[in-house]
């Protein structure tokens, strides 16, 4: 039994010798044989990258996640503008170790606008969670724009002589240490300027037009959930307005933020290795190339070393989200019911809400939207973190995700607002008679009359319209309280609404 097990055994491993032989040799000629300073590397045959680019994709096998595509464009825009002012400052062709042609310079141009313009997306495969100042990343765009900027030229960008050179010439001047962090602020500001300010100004125009809209709507007011005295549903949607209105600011000040670029301080913010002019000319270039006002880091050491910028920034977002969580939830309360809750805001039915209850329709967008806040408000303590503590001496080390992390608060916020302004915002209704049957039922109608008959009294009548189950009205009229002409002035609900001379 033994012999016949062992038997089976060695065929067994015979046939998987000769399986994973054959194997070999299929995939091998599917790949290319890539060298950088620790030896040889096979790349998959067809990939601009090269090979340390493959050493970070077998390194870092963690979550599936790659950098953003606004990360990956932006590269390509900071290395556009590397390019251009190496080029004006004469360093490209100049006497230095292999010179570049105009020519080349042209095709190592183009080859980093294909970055930006998404078309070589699918040739960043690294994880987020890799090097922790970006490293991979950075060499991963400039073998990609190398070996695309030979294409370009004629030449042949699978040969191991790369005369557009990843490092000599695409990343001169350069270091991951200023580039990489110059990319996620370019990123960040872009993608704030792009998505996330016009997708909170639709969310205030709608509400301001709202607002408008109902300005003559009275209704009942709530502290502590509580009834409270009225005011229009106009006034309360207009709060949430001028709520959305201070987002934008906040927007824009985390747009703020990030507007200082590192680049040119190099390795450490000392600029070794790059032309004093260098990080200004990039600066410039890249503000003319997004129309945002960039401009070099006044210091380089700390434009290096602290990514505090960006941690102001996120928590700017921290905040835009808590007030879309507040305003969501409010408006998912209004719209309760639809005969057991307030139901003074009739909200759009979206789509079934139950599996089991028929009929059931559920405030399916703010809870969307309310998710998209908890989820960025939960960013916000990995950006404080990793900026407080992922910083040591002349670099932080929590780069890649805190570029990850701060694009995905933005994308989703900016998705999250556009579809609660599409199928929320711009369709709810106002249920009128529901918001008047309201305030007619309110205890704190009383408020009014406290300069005529004074609190304590007030007070008294309050509780005894709570047990008997009458209206203030009914109450201060059965019992006279009042000349008729001024108890209706005083219980006009409207009058309620704004300060009295």
């Amino acid at each position: 039994m033994r012999i016949e097990l062992k038997a089976k055994l060695k065929l067994g491993n015979l046939c998987e010798h000769n399986m994973s032989t054959e194997t070999e040799t299929t995939l091998k000629s599917n790949f290319r044989t890539e060298h950088d300073s620790m030896g040889d590397v096979q790349v998959p045959a067809d990939a601009y990258y090269g090979a340390q680019t493959q050493r970070a994709v077998e390194n870092f096998p963690v979550s599936g996640w790659n950098l953003p595509p606004a990360l990956i464009h932006a590269m390509g825009r900071v290395k556009y503008a590397c390019g251009i002012a190496n080029r004006d400052i004469g360093k490209l062709t100049g006497s230095g170790k292999n010179p570049l042609t105009d020519a080349q310079v042209d095709s190592m141009l183009a080859a980093a606008q294909d970055v930006i313009d998404g078309k070589l997306d699918d040739q960043f495969p690294i994880d987020v969670f890799q090097t922790g100042s970006g490293t991979s990343s950075n060499m991963n765009v400039n073998e990609v724009i190398a070996n695309r900027a030979i294409e370009i030229a004629g030449g042949d960008r699978l040969a191991l002589e790369k005369p557009i050179h990843p490092n000599d010439h695409v990343n001169m001047g350069q270091s991951t240490n200023d580039t990489f962090p110059t990319a996620i602020h370019v990123a960040v500001a872009c993608e704030i300027q792009a998505a996330l300010l016009p997708a909170l100004n639709r969310l205030w125009e709608t509400l301001k037009e709202k607002s408008a809209q109902w300005d003559t709507v009275i209704k009942i007011g709530r502290t502590h959930l509580m009834d409270a005295t009225p005011l229009t549903l106009g006034q309360e949607i207009g709060g949430f307005a001028r709520q959305l209105e201070l987002s934008i600011g906040r927007a824009e000040a985390a747009l703020k933020a990030v507007l200082e670029l590192p680049v040119g301080g190099t390795a450490v913010g000392s600029g070794i290795n790059t032309h004093p002019e260098f990080g200004h000319r990039v600066s410039v270039q890249l503000a003319k190339d997004t129309s945002i006002p960039f401009l070099e880091a006044i210091n380089h050491f700390e434009g290096n070393a602290q990514r505090d910028g960006l941690v102001e920034c996120h928590g700017n977002l921290n905040t835009v989200a808590s007030t879309l969580f507040n305003v969501a939830n409010n408006i998912r309360w209004l719209g309760s019911g639809p005969r057991c809750g307030f139901y003074e805001l009739a909200l759009p039915s979206r789509q079934p809400g139950s599996s089991i209850m028929p009929g059931k329709v559920n405030p399916v967008m703010c809870e969307s939207l309310m998710q998209v806040a908890a989820r960025v408000m939960g960013n916000n303590q990995a950006i404080v973190l990793s900026g407080s503590a992922g910083g040591q001496f002349q670099l932080n080390i929590m780069m890649p995700m805190m570029g990850h992390t701060t694009l995905e608060s933005i994308q989703i916020l900016s998705g999250g607002v556009n579809a609660f302004v599409d199928f929320c915002a711009a369709e709810m209704e106002a249920n009128i008679d529901v918001c008047a049957s309201f305030v007619e039922q309110s205890l704190s109608m009383i408020t009014s009359l406290n300069p005529d008959i004074g609190y304590e009294k007030a007070s008294k009548l309050a509780k005894e319209a709570f047990q008997t189950g009458k209206t203030i009205r009914e109450l201060c009229t059965e019992q006279d309280i009042l000349p008729e002409e001024t108890l209706r002035e005083a219980l006009d609900p409207m009058r309620m609404t704004k300060p009295q001379a």
